[in-house]
This record gives structure tokens, C-alpha cells and sequence, in this order.
């Protein structure tokens, strides 16, 4: 079963997709070059390969290097996710676009290296200091529980083995698919206020230098 996250990353970084001159931070070399012909990969760990090893705390190139910056499922592994959107900021040219991909609802992946989950409001804090162009969440609530049992049988030894396996992707895969169910959601249990984004797997910024 492909990962049911992979296609919406993917189509998210294609809405911005460009021949600007782009960083691509936290990747393997040419991991996103498909959408972004003119990128160089930065990333901590010499094993993934990017072009430039280096940390995205300390982005190792001067101020307003670039046209645009990609930064996909990173963010939760930053020490200090201020301290990677202020550098993101700052190799930015004005006017330059940052287009990131985060977890909200999300397991622990990648550990020990998995700090953060970002809920919308959290990203706009981060991105205050950008132009917001498109927040969007990745997927709905049902989508994130399918995610969930996703990841589960993904990471887990189950009792019942594949049988059980099965199961769980059966489950997955048809609420995948419910989200259409939810006609209205709202942000506490009175229901007070309409909320957009009540849960997700993960949220998608794109944000504007000024």
C-alpha cells in the first residue's frame, strides 16, 4: 500500500512549481528536482546526500541567495523550527516564496529525531513575519485516522500477522475516503465557532517574503 501522505505532498510542491533558483532543505540531491529543475539540496546527514551537507539552523549561504525554498517533512525534526523559518527567511530574496510540508496528527517517525507536530495557528506564528499565500491541511479527520492505522500496521508487529494487516489496510483505505461525511466542524465541543482544520496529518504553507 503507497503511503497514503506521498500524493498530496507531491501535488502541494507542484502547485509551486518553478525554474526559480531554490533552495531545497532537508533533502536528498534531487529529491524534488521533478517540480524545481534549478534547485541545491541541503541537509544534515552526509548518508542522504544532498549537494551541500549543512544545517538548516544554520543554512550555509548568504542572505538572499534564493528565489524559493522547499522544505518537506523537516520541520518536526528541527531542534528549533523559529530558528529554521528565521534562516528560511533570511537566504530569501524579497518577494521570494517558501513552500513548506509539515505533521499535525501524525506518529513518532524517524526517532529519536521527531520533536514537533504543527497545528495551522502554530505555522502561522512561525511564518508571522511572511506574507501567507495558501494554508492548507492535508487531508480531513478521517483521512488522518486512516493515516493512523496506516502507520500503525506500517510500524508495528500485530497479532494475527497479515491477517490482522489486512484488516487494518481495509479499515485505512475506506476512511481514506469518508471525509465527505463532514458537512460542518467546529473548534471546541459547544460548538461555538466553525474551525477548517479540526485535524489533520499534516499542514502545507506556502508564505511570501515581504
Amino acid at each position: 500500500m503507497h503511503k497514503l501522505t506521498r500524493g498530496r505532498i507531491d501535488r502541494f510542491l507542484g502547485t509551486y512549481a518553478s525554474e526559480a533558483k531554490t533552495l531545497d532543505l532537508g533533502a536528498a540531491s534531487g529529491e524534488h528536482r521533478r517540480h524545481f529543475p534549478n534547485s541545491t539540496s541541503v541537509d544534515i546527514s552526509p548518508a542522504r546526500k544532498p549537494d551541500v551537507v549543512g544545517d538548516a539552523h544554520h543554512i550555509p549561504f548568504p542572505d538572499a541567495s534564493f528565489e524559493r525554498v522547499v522544505c518537506a517533512e523537516m520541520l518536526e525534526h528541527a531542534d528549533d523550527p523559529r530558528q529554521v523559518v528565521a534562516e528560511i527567511q533570511r537566504v530569501l530574496v524579497q518577494g521570494g516564496i517558501a513552500v513548506l510540508t509539515t505533521r499535525f496528527a501524525f506518529p513518532v517517525h524517524d526517532a529519536p529525531g521527531d520533536y514537533w507536530r504543527f497545528t495551522p495557528y502554530g505555522l502561522k506564528k512561525l511564518f508571522a513575519g511572511f506574507e501567507i499565500i495558501e494554508l492548507t491541511s492535508d487531508g480531513g479527520p478521517f483521512m488522518a485516522l486512516a493515516i493512523q492505522l496506516q502507520r500503525i500496521f506500517f510500524q508495528s508487529d500485530v497479532r494475527g500477522g497479515k491477517v490482522t494487516k489486512g484488516i487494518l489496510y481495509l479499515i485505512a483505505l475506506l476512511f481514506s475516503h469518508l471525509d465527505w461525511l463532514i458537512v460542518r466542524s467546529y473548534a471546541d465541543i459547544n460548538r461555538s465557532a466553525p474551525e477548517a482544520h479540526l485535524l489533520s496529518a499534516g499542514v502545507f504553507i506556502a508564505a511570501r517574503k515581504k
